[in-house]
């Protein structure tokens, strides 16, 4: 990990590719190929630094922006990949299980790209600013979108099962992401696999997401307010 960055790379058959540093879960962009897509990962670093220093991490994530991106490893999509702009299938490396110190600090990692989310929610307008196309949900439909994803999607991974609401009442959501993460160690204590998912990247994707979301809030909050 040290002096570089280390991204993986996936491309969809067609027309996207995701980037993603396989050391910072939730910084990952995509772009029209892998040029691009680097180039836009790496517009965005300074964006993720305060999530690196919300985890403790700055010093060490200051150093590795400063560094070379080495692409790891290059990984064929799917056309999912195309249609979102999202990874979506594990790469090789991925596959392997974490020891203690570095799934701790995966994790709080994702717990600081959480901590993100739910500031820039708490700061954010309701109303945002629409896309070019009149599109474009609101600040609270981007937050149910974004726990139900994170139920439906990852947390029933890792056998979690829960009602939709609670996850919306914020003085639930500490201890069901408590629970997740838990259930993220256990998984990986015994070497599971998150049903098709490496735990890595269980980690990335859950991460990706609450952070594309809070950057999708920052760029469409109004100006005026």
């Amino acid at each position: 990990m040290q002096g570089t960055l280390r991204i993986i790379v996936e491309t969809g058959p067609k027309r996207r590719t995701v980037a993603a540093a396989m050391d910072w879960p939730g910084l990952e962009r995509w772009g029209t190929a892998e040029e691009a897509a680097l180039a836009r990962l790496t517009s965005y670093l300074d964006r993720y630094a305060g999530v690196a220093r919300r985890a403790g991490l700055g010093d060490e994530f200051e150093a590795a922006a400063r560094a070379p991106l080495e692409v790891v490893e290059r990984v064929p999509g799917s056309s999912s990949t195309d249609f979102w702009g999202v990874a979506h299938v594990p790469s090789q490396i991925e596959a392997e299980v974490l020891d203690s110190a570095s799934l701790e600090r995966r994790l709080a990692l994702l717990q600081a790209v959480w901590d993100y989310f739910d500031d820039v929610v708490a700061d954010a307008s309701e109303v945002l600013i629409l896309g070019p196309r009149g599109g474009g949900r609101s600040r609270d439909q981007i937050v149910r979108h974004a726990y139900a994803s994170e139920r439906h999607n990852w947390w029933r991974k890792v056998g979690i099962r829960e009602d939709d609401e609670v996850r919306l009442r914020p003085e639930e959501l500490a201890a069901h992401r408590a629970r997740y993460v838990q259930a993220i160690r256990e998984y990986n204590a015994e070497g599971r696999r998150a049903r098709a998912w490496p735990i890595q990247f269980l980690i990335r994707r859950t991460a990706q997401h609450a952070m594309d979301h809070a950057w999708e809030i920052e760029d469409r909050e109004p100006p005026w307010a």
